[in-house]
């Protein structure tokens, strides 16, 4: 907004209100008693107009956003810890801890065992100790940190609840925005949402009213990679909303609303086309670049799967792929042996599952 306001400018203007019978020539005097006083207004300037910058929501900083929501009663989500799936070939004790990489995690629940190929393993949830996405990205064998027994052996084999990191800046404005177009209040759709995504691990509720009759609700969750909830996760949902007894308001839903929570059913996302490739390139070297743009669009339509009424479209799969160097057009797409758009239901997930490009 002052971005005119320079400290040259500034220098100029006040030097013009000095008479010119006065030397005002650089080293003078008057240059020099006015020059400083100008640089200082012109860091006044600067400070002016980030202050005008952070005093709305849209633009301002992270340390000054956080200030305008806590006047809406919004607070960042914190970073949470990923809770895993752990294999072992013998019982353990709860509160064991294990380390994989640069990574430690802690036994916390006895899951149950199961027999494979002759051998019975004893199967924990293992909370990891590293705040945030770190903890999501490890599975392997695992080293005993606490003497257990010299012949067990243990893997990290499933991602049971993601850790999300601190809510993101520009995750948290539109949270803050949006919270000016839908009042959360006493049960209503927004107020559901924003309890269900506060949960550790959701990364995102899709809220069907009264979908068994009056004062049921449904609520259709992912976890925080935009992946099918676990199991695991839609229980630790079902019971932070409302546990048995139903109804009873003994969870965050209202006395009164039976609140049943599902994952997101997957659907498998193929995609085949026809490409015309720039001389000198071949298919080999730009399949995989072609492969990344189909699942970076896969994924932002997973990332606004909140908003509902999700099509999967051709034109944006064409026009992603023609954004990769060395194509020069592409003809023939399909998505899942078909050469029309797909609409998906609420309760339809897109994932990539395949690429086939001649």
């Amino acid at each position: 907004m002052y971005e005119t306001q320079t400290y040259e400018l500034i220098l100029q203007r006040s030097l013009d209100r000095v008479g010119s019978d006065v030397d005002k020539r650089e080293g003078s005097v008057i240059m020099n008693a006015i020059a400083p006083v100008s640089a200082e207004h012109a860091n006044i300037y600067i400070l002016l107009d980030g202050l005008i910058r952070d005093g709305y929501g849209d633009t301002a900083s992270r340390e000054y956003l956080i200030k305008r929501c806590k006047e809406r009663g919004i607070t960042p989500y914190p970073a949470t810890y990923a809770v895993l799936k752990g294999k072992f070939n013998m019982e353990v004790p709860i509160g064991s801890r294990f380390n994989l990489g640069e990574v430690n995690y802690a036994v916390t629940t006895y899951i149950g065992s199961e027999r494979e190929d002759g051998t019975l393993y004893y199967y924990y949830q293992l909370k990891c100790e590293t705040l945030g996405s770190e903890g999501n990205k490890y599975f392997g064998e695992l080293s005993s940190i606490d003497y257990i027994h010299k012949d067990l052996e243990g893997w990290l084999v499933e991602l049971l609840i993601p850790a999300d990191d601190e809510e993101d800046t520009e995750v948290l404005r539109k949270r803050y925005l949006n919270s000016f177009r839908e009042h959360a209040y006493g049960g209503n759709r927004a107020d559901y949402r924003e309890k269900t995504n506060s949960l550790d691990g959701v990364g995102g509720t899709v809220v069907v009213p009264v979908w068994n009759g009056g004062g049921t609700v449904k609520l259709i969750i992912i976890d925080s990679t935009y992946s099918p909830a676990s199991p695991t996760l839609v229980a630790a949902v079902q019971e932070a909303m409302d546990p048995p007894p139903q109804g009873t308001g003994l969870g965050i839903a209202p006395i009164g609303h039976t609140v049943t929570v599902v994952s997101a059913d997957r659907y498998d996302v193929s995609v085949t086309c026809n490409v015309v490739l720039a001389a000198g390139y071949l298919l080999a070297d730009v399949r995989p670049n072609i492969q990344k743009a189909v699942e970076e669009y896969i994924l932002s339509l997973r990332k606004n799967w909140e908003n509902e009424n999700l099509t999967i479209r051709i034109a944006q799969i064409e026009n992603r792929i023609l954004d990769v160097e060395g194509v020069l057009d592409i003809v023939n797409t399909a998505i899942n042996g078909v050469t029309h758009n797909i609409p998906l239901t609420s309760n339809q997930l897109p994932m990539f599952k395949s690429l086939g490009v001649n």
